[in-house]
């Protein structure tokens, strides 16, 4: 049967999921989870939550799923080894640098790869698999074929979400809230910018990028069918109530593979914006899918209900078996049994001779079953009693209480792990050579003359724009070495068109391929070609840098959500370069939104702008060889006048990034690369290399 799993973003939302069917909660501790605004745990409250939890059957699973820096790697570490000491049963990763310290500090412990991880295709799985990794959260935009099809051939668990908030932009490729102000996703601290006003070339009291809730109520039974393991609830920054319902509903649906009106009009009164969507399920993508909340009259009875179903205490949830003696040589001997065999006895005091009423096996029965206050009921009573004898209700009483609170401890004793220390990386020495120059394009007559003129070490053009425009490629000059770059999305249904195109541009020449996504890996070396790692891995501390540099990367790309610092910090096991020119990209999402505004696809014919109230514009492109929208930051990245600073960080290159510009405008950057011009903080920004992020 589905794993149920419920959000538990307080004590309060942990009781309401398990009190109303979960067969697992995740719930964040400390800082290093993607939703930092929630309450979450800490102290002994973590302790206390997976004792409450593996009492009653319930597995909890612990959001690890964020960046983190060199620095902060240590604290990570003790974060890791408190909660494997309060037994959790699996960390919930983003950062390939913190998978490697879950599997040496605490091994035997389960490792599930965070939707924050961006994997949405069968190679990402298998990827995922060979780091040690149990089971992976697939993006929430595939289709049930590409769900399907993962499932049938993944050699790992599937989990998917089946309820709550959609994040417009593929889930760790989102770096609007960091760029704006500062609130990175990809550190638990997202300012949701999807949900505000936006219009197309000029403000408008619209909401192009606010997506309603998800809900596959549905087809939960189709789910189980395809093999998925678990089915998953977003919410950890929503109130108990919405947990208990949501909750309660979906394991009915599981329970029975149905779903009644009345259970979804409870689903909307719990939270919703405008009703729901299946659209990325069904692959119905269209205009329909959006929608904003709008306050109403709660439904008053409907969360007194909800708050009633964990306030009230335990709900009788595991069945248990009692084995009672009663005799004249023993006294009385009681012991409970639990269905996963744990056995806890406990002697009481000697009965006596039974002046009026002896004690029957129907009165111990009526006695041992009034288990209310535990999460226990009983099933059945085995007895052997000699007759005659009495034995006070109050002792029955309390041997009962006292196996089932013994039977407490057992269930929520934390098993012994073991654990393996932290351990610093040897050092490493930066390289001392000034950084070379990188330039990556959107379209081919982006690639002008001035710029194959400064002979750049690498020319990064899309592979679908070289497939299209091969008599480029005899244009680069000996000394550039030329770099299709994929998609940073690619479906297991895409991979043909992918794999032929590769196999196109690798018979002119190529050898090289820029990914962004984990997937991508065994696509590139599949047909020959040597990888180098792009920005959408992000990379953010030195343990991911040395996975990449096992993955047999030939360079990577540093987060641009890092700090000049945090970059010179890098122990640079792979010649790394870094962005320091261009539109950074803040969104890639899989509607398009180029048709979504004007009704038909019309991808090819330029960009658009999105408008925010504040005047701020956003240009929207195509992402190459898909129709999927990339949304670029208005304000262009410049350091083009830090070169001489950074200098001193060990850089292999640094990467220009052309977007938007016409062939004018790249040649004058090009221009202002090799003068060093000065920033201009009216139509520029140093992103976040010197502001960095929460």
């Amino acid at each position: 049967m589905l794993e149920l799993l419920s959000p538990a973003g307080s004590m309060d939302c942990l009781r309401a999921a398990v009190q109303n069917g979960a067969d697992a909660v995740y719930l964040g501790y400390g800082t290093f989870n993607a939703r930092q605004q929630a309450k979450n745990f800490a102290g002994d409250e973590l302790q206390n939550a997976v004792q409450y939890c593996h009492t009653r059957g319930v597995k909890v699973h612990l959001t690890l799923n964020t960046l983190a820096s060199d620095r902060e790697l240590p604290a990570v570490a003790e974060t890791i080894e408190t909660a494997a000491l309060a037994g959790v049963d699996a960390f919930i990763v983003q950062d390939f640098g913190i998978v490697s310290l879950c599997r040496r500090i605490a091994p035997d412990i389960s490792i599930h790869a965070s939707t924050q991880m961006s994997i949405h295709s069968l190679e990402g799985v298998r990827q995922a698999a060979a780091m040690g990794i149990d089971r992976v959260v697939l993006s929430r935009e595939l289709s049930r074929q590409e769900i399907a099809y993962i499932c049938r051939n993944s050699p790992v668990e599937i989990e998917v979400f089946v309820h709550g908030a959609f994040c417009m932009c593929y889930s760790g490729q989102c770096y609007m809230s960091s760029v704006i102000g500062r609130r990175s996703g990809n550190r638990g601290q997202c300012a949701q910018p999807c949900r505000l006003p936006y219009g197309y070339g000029h403000f408008s009291d619209k909401y192009p990028l606010s997506l309603k809730d998800n809900c596959l109520v549905a087809y939960l039974r189709e789910l189980e069918q395809m093999g998925v393991c678990s089915v998953k609830i977003e919410g950890r920054m929503k109130r108990p109530e919405y947990v208990a319902t949501a909750t309660r509903i979906y394991r009915g649906a599981i329970n029975t593979g149905t779903v009644s009106r009345d259970a979804m009009q409870e689903l909307r009164d719990a939270f919703s914006r405008q009703g729901f969507t299946d659209g990325y399920y069904t692959g119905t993508v269209n205009k329909e899918m959006f929608g904003t909340r709008v306050a109403g009259k709660e439904n008053k009875a409907l969360f007194q209900a909800a708050r009633a179903s964990y306030e009230n205490g335990d709900q009788p949830m595991l069945p248990v078996q009692f084995y009672a003696i009663v005799n004249r040589t023993n006294g009385a001997l009681l012991a409970v049994q639990d269905a996963d065999g744990h056995i806890c006895k406990t002697q009481g005091p000697m009965p006596q001779e039974a002046l009026t009423k002896p004690l029957t096996k129907e009165e111990l029965t009526a006695r041992l079953s009034k288990t209310g206050g535990t999460p226990y009921y009983c099933t059945d009573v085995r007895a052997v009693i000699e007759p005659g004898l009495s034995l006070p209700a109050s002792s029955i009483n309390a041997m009962r209480r006292a196996v089932l609170a013994e039977l407490n401890a057992v269930r929520g004793r934390s098993r012994a792990v073991e654990l393996g220390s932290f351990q610093p990386l040897p050092p490493l020495a930066n390289p001392t050579a000034a950084p070379k120059l990188t330039i990556s394009v959107l379209r081919a007559d982006q690639v002008t003359k001035k710029m194959l003129a400064l002979q750049p070490a690498r020319l990064y053009v899309p592979l679908s724009e070289l497939v299209e425009h091969p008599q480029l490629i005899a244009s680069v000059p000996a000394e550039t070495e030329l770099a299709a770059v994929l998609p940073r999305v690619i479906w297991d249904s895409e991979n043909s068109k992918v794999l032929h195109s590769l196999d196109t541009v690798y018979n002119l020449g190529i050898r090289k391929v820029l990914v962004g996504n984990l997937g991508q890996i065994s696509l590139a070396r599949s047909r020959g070609f040597e990888p180098c790692g792009d920005f959408g891995l992000n990379l953010y501390n030195s343990r991911a840098m040395e996975y990449f540099y096992k993955q047999g990367l030939s360079s990577v790309t540093a987060s641009f959500e890092m700090t000049l610092p945090q970059i010179r910090d890098l122990r640079k096991q792979l010649p790394t370069e870094m962005l320091v020119y261009g539109r950074l990209p803040l969104m890639l999402t899989e509607h398009c939104l180029i048709k979504n505004r004007t009704g038909a696809c019309a991808c090819q014919s330029g960009s658009v702008k999105l408008v925010d109230r504040m005047g701020e514009e956003f240009r929207v492109v195509r992402d190459p060889g898909s129709c999927r929208s990339v949304i670029l930051n208005g304000k262009k990245l410049f350091l083009l006048d830090k070169q001489r600073e950074l200098k001193k960080l060990g850089l292999w290159a640094l990467r220009l990034m052309f977007t938007t510009e016409n062939p004018g405008e790249v040649n004058g950057v090009l221009a202002a690369y090799q003068s060093s011009s000065p920033f201009e903080p009216g139509s520029c920004t140093r992103g976040l290399y010197t502001r960095g992020v929460e």
